[in-house]
């Protein structure tokens, strides 16, 4: 069975990205169903599932399925082009596909997927932590800074997103007692704010960034640590 879902896998993720040209897509986009590229994109797909499958034709029905689905779900896709967000559609339409591999997959090796392991303890504690790592600490923080508030006019808050990830892999490299990459953020960090720290007018901004920083590394520290002691106190149970 996961031979068989890495071959469907593979020839997707290989049709999808590795063999789609930026030409191909801007001109599916302009041409919709009169692109001739939509249906070179459907006839690589193809191939690959074929090459992936080594011209196995027992598989044949799910090669007709998977290709049928892809060719329906790119037309819908372009057609939602304007009306969508780029973003939205690009996720649905990967989602969509991934389910259709799904589906075919089952049908020829039915599998049961155990959906009691999602509460079990370990997994309830660690969708908790993540949930106070990224969200939760958010907020705090926002709280916390708001004496040191400045003026920003941007709205697209890429700032709240990259506390989130920075405290993600800080909670995942004390996970992994990866110490040294906490160091290397950090560093990095620093390299890319220096420019903020040196053409700073006035010191709110430093202040700002500088007790920002401190706060998500030590809170996703904290997290860690509490998420680590927590899971070590369930293992005696």
């Amino acid at each position: 069975m996961l031979t068989l879902a890495i071959k469907f896998i593979l020839a997707h993720l290989m049709g999808d990205f590795l063999f789609q040209p930026n030409k191909w897509v801007k001109h599916k986009k302009k041409r919709k169903y009169k692109s001739k590229y939509l249906y070179w994109h459907i006839l690589i797909h193809t191939v690959l599932l074929l090459i992936a499958l080594q011209f196995n034709f027992n598989y044949w029905k799910g090669i007709i399925i998977v290709i049928i689905s892809h060719y329906i779900t790119d037309l819908v896709k372009l057609y939602l082009n304007k009306k969508v967000d780029s973003r939205i559609l690009f996720f649905a339409d990967q989602i969509l596909h991934f389910i259709v591999i799904t589906g075919v997959i089952y049908y020829y090796y039915p599998f049961k997927i155990d959906l009691t392991s999602i509460y079990s303890i370990k997994s309830l504690l660690l969708i908790t932590f993540i949930l106070i790592t990224t969200y939760v600490s958010s907020v705090i923080i926002k709280i916390l800074i708001s004496k040191w508030k400045i003026n920003n006019d941007s709205t697209n808050q890429a700032g709240k997103y990259i506390g989130i990830l920075e405290r993600l892999f800080i909670f995942s490299f004390i996970l992994m007692n990866y110490w040294e990459g906490i160091g290397f953020l950090l560093a990095a960090k620093s390299v890319f704010r220096f420019g903020d720290l040196s053409n700073a007018k006035d010191r709110n901004l430093t202040e700002y960034i500088l007790i920002g920083t401190l706060l998500s590394f030590g809170m996703a520290i904290a997290t860690a640590f509490g998420y680590n002691y927590l899971i070590e106190l369930s293992n005696n149970f």
